[in-house]
């Protein structure tokens, strides 16, 4: 049975509620990061059914300025509420992923986003380039379904690796974010100017 000192190091660690952060780690065993691990998976699934059954109308423009004021971004974070748009939790999300933006320079918000014709080209381009090699065909279509999720690891949003710190990715905190909030909350798009190059927008 987890104790106290662990479910409150939990709750510290993911922001979940204490009953969750309780019967996390009873499942786990009272392993703390396989208990992590099991809260991420529920709070990715809680999230999936939020974002099915809700709409997110409200929410912030967050922006950012390099200091050598040549590139600037934009980014529009929705969530459900008044509330939790003036919550901290939600507004450092938002000025973290304007940063994440100018940081990592990514061309779309999700995979989902990707247009069609833009995946098929990649895909057709690993395919080609596993041509030559003597692999059966099963394992050529996993290797390039796997070229394909780095590449969406590359140019989407919510697949790249946070930047102050790449151990999770920006959707597990999203993931996370709408556990804490109890909302759905959905990066909608975003504009990032740099001189000399022109604004992209998504």
């Amino acid at each position: 049975m987890a104790d106290a000192k662990q479910v409150m190091e939990l709750r510290g660690r993911t922001g979940a509620g204490m009953v969750d952060c309780k019967v996390a780690l009873e499942e786990a065993n009272g392993d703390m990061e396989k208990a992590i691990e099991i809260l991420r998976k529920k709070g990715a699934a809680k999230a999936a059914k939020k974002s099915a059954e809700r709409t997110a109308s409200e929410g912030i423009l967050a922006t950012y300025l390099h200091h050598n004021r040549r590139l600037a971004t934009i980014v529009e974070i929705q969530c459900e509420t008044d509330f939790v748009a003036r919550n901290e939790d939600f507004v450092n999300f938002a000025n973290d992923m304007a940063m994440q933006v100018a940081a990592m320079n990514p061309e779309y918000v999700s995979p989902e986003t990707v247009p069609a014709e833009e995946v098929e080209k990649q895909r057709t381009f690993f395919t080609e380039q596993m041509a030559s090699e003597n692999k059966p065909d099963d394992i050529k279509a996993k290797i390039v379904e796997g070229k394909i999720n780095k590449w969406f690891a590359d140019v989407c949003l919510t697949k790249q690796a946070f930047f102050k710190a790449e151990e999770k990715t920006i959707e597990q905190m999203l993931t996370e974010l709408i556990a804490k909030t109890g909302e759905k909350v959905v990066i909608s798009r975003f504009v990032r100017y740099e001189m000399t190059q022109g604004p992209k927008t998504c």
